[in-house]
């Protein structure tokens, strides 16, 4: 990322689908390994900085398919091909000893922008 370019500011937005709701003990914490590689995986991607994650599982029960989401994890990025290497793990990373990947499970939207900042010269009276 060169000086010029700024990090797209991303919200990857987490929903947890009726399959890991109806998995038995040993596949759920598969599905939580998996999970937690993920999370990881993110934040290992060259130029991520995560700056925080959110979820909402104690006050909301049950599969999320679209807003309000389970979780969330915000994260500067460098780049959008980053977004979707992030959003890509869904697809890779396998639960337990397969065949199912992670987005049997769960799913996962990205909104990207920019960090909201109040231009300095505006704030001189």
């Amino acid at each position: 990322m060169s000086n010029t370019q700024h990090p797209l500011r991303t919200l990857f937005c987490i929903g947890i689908n009726q399959n890991f709701f109806d998995a038995a003990p040993a596949e759920a914490k598969d599905v939580w390994l998996a999970f937690g590689r993920m999370m990881n995986g993110i934040g290992e991607l060259p130029g991520v900085r995560v700056i925080g994650n959110m979820d909402d599982d104690q006050a909301m029960v049950g599969p999320s398919t679209a807003w309000p989401w389970t979780c969330y994890l915000l994260a500067d990025v460098p780049d959008i091909a980053t977004v979707h290497a992030a959003c890509n793990l869904f697809r890779t990373i396998v639960v337990g000893e397969g065949p199912y990947k992670l987005w049997k499970y769960a799913r996962i939207e990205a909104r990207t922008g920019r960090e909201l900042v109040v231009p300095p010269d505006l704030l001189k009276s």
